[in-house]
């Protein structure tokens, strides 16, 4: 498999820089404080222009991501791009169908075995921010072959 250029394992890894300690942070927090967070998810989707206003940056941001990281070699490479679109695609579904999103996290928000599995994976993606935090700081882009 070839290496991507120089230039598009530096773009990789600024994205890292930046997705890995913003994931970190916030999925860490939602793992540990899920069960809290139910009079925040009222307040929010209590509110529809928050809800849209929400949609609407989460789309916007997870395009600028798959816009300017068009690379997909490398598992890092593959893990920025993905995790674009699904920032991407959450964004555009919030804006789309609201009332669906809100039956989901309500659904989540009171079964104890939904809750479970929503924390583990947000444990499972702040580890992911902190693999990616360690990747765009701390490691060296690839010669190309």
């Amino acid at each position: 498999m070839p290496t991507a250029t120089l230039a598009a394992q530096e773009r990789t890894r600024a994205f890292a820089r930046v997705i890995g300690p913003y994931v970190a942070t916030f999925t860490l927090v939602y793992a540990i404080r899920l069960p809290a967070l139910t009079g925040l998810v009222d307040d929010l989707f209590a509110q529809p222009v928050l809800v849209w206003l929400l949609g609407a940056l989460m789309l916007g941001g997870g395009l600028v991501i798959v816009g300017g990281h068009r690379s997909w070699q490398g598992p890092l490479a593959v893990t920025i791009s993905l995790f674009g679109w699904f920032v991407a695609v959450r964004g555009f579904l919030l804006i789309a169908t609201p009332s669906a999103i809100r039956s989901g996290v309500d659904a989540t928000l009171l079964s104890p075995t939904a809750t479970l599995i929503a924390r583990v994976f947000f444990g499972l993606l702040a580890v992911m921010g902190l693999l990616l935090t360690y990747a765009g700081w701390f490691t060296k882009p690839k010669t190309p072959a």
